[in-house]
């Protein structure tokens, strides 16, 4: 008579089997997951700082259609005088057309970062990091504008609704420190980018990754743009 003999699979030499092997991979610090743990820790940080700047800006329409007093009109407000002549929202245009640039030079920058062309991808982040500080300054120049100019404050607007000036400086702040610790950002990457440290690892995900922070900040521009610049 035939007699089956049932076999078990043999695990690796000291793989431990069962619920306790799970929490000793995980705590080896295995990929559990099909991407890498810090594209995973940034999506996760990205889909925070969405809901954050989405009750931003579902506020700032509460408050814009519920507010009693006349909101100021964006294109007298953020006009510049060119020849004598004020020029409706030319240094918004120009902040914004800046910014969708980098996102170009970004997204050039990843290209070649997993061509392992360490001194293109290099130099397109740091070219990056320049839009990004130019558009931080050129924000700084319009608040001094705003504040010097037109006295409009946190806690007050001359020109009409109060709300206009908190609602302004809180998200538009909120925005400028987000491209602030971008810049940051980019240049600690494009220097380890310089140094060779991502080809010793074989990895550029660190390229991507921060890619997809900065291309976070550009597209959340978009719609401040759009509600605060354009309604």
């Amino acid at each position: 008579m035939a007699v089956e003999i049932m076999t078990r699979p043999i695990a690796p030499a000291g793989a431990v089997e069962g619920l306790p092997g799970v929490v000793t991979d995980l705590a080896a610090d295995k990929q559990a997951f099909p991407v890498p743990w810090g594209k995973a820790m940034m999506w996760i940080f990205l889909l925070s700082d969405t809901f954050i700047f989405s009750c931003f800006l579902t506020s700032y329409m509460h408050v814009r259609m519920s507010a009693t007093a006349p909101w100021p009109n964006p294109s007298e407000v953020f006009a510049l005088n060119v020849g004598g002549q004020p020029v409706p929202l030319i240094l918004i245009a120009i902040m914004t057309f800046i910014l969708i640039s980098s996102s170009g030079t970004m997204a050039m920058a990843v290209n070649y970062g997993y061509r392992r062309n360490r001194g293109r991808t290099a130099a397109l982040m740091l070219i990056t990091a320049a839009f990004g500080t130019t558009f931080v300054g050129m924000q700084a120049f319009e608040w001094t504008k705003l504040i010097v100019e037109e006295g409009i404050r946190p806690w007050g607007n001359p020109l009409g609704a109060a709300q206009f000036g908190a609602s302004f400086f809180m998200i538009t702040g909120f925005h400028g420190m987000h491209v602030s610790a971008g810049v940051a950002y980019l240049v600690i990457v494009a220097l380890k980018v310089w140094r060779g440290d991502y080809d010793r690892s074989g990895n550029y995900a660190g390229v991507e990754i921060a890619g997809l922070y900065w291309h976070f900040v550009d597209l959340v521009w978009v719609f401040i743009f759009a509600f605060f610049y354009l309604w």
